[in-house]
């Protein structure tokens, strides 16, 4: 059975663990976030280039039994 602790003590050391975290500067997020978004735009377009080119080889493909 887990042990029972008052809220106000699991609070306190909540806030004790958290002043421990070492959180990232303003620069820091702000390469992070850019670096994402790029990475996305850069997927985005390959996946939807790979979606076009694979469409147009299927629909020579379907079309050559006509």
């Amino acid at each position: 059975m887990a042990s029972k602790i008052n809220p106000f003590a699991f609070l306190q050391q909540v806030r004790t663990e958290t002043s421990k975290v070492t959180w990232p500067s303003r620069r820091e997020t702000l390469i992070s976030t850019a670096m994402v978004l790029a990475m996305v735009i850069f997927a985005s377009l390959f996946f939807f280039a790979s979606d076009q080119v694979i469409g147009w080889v299927l629909s020579l493909v379907l079309n050559l039994g006509k």
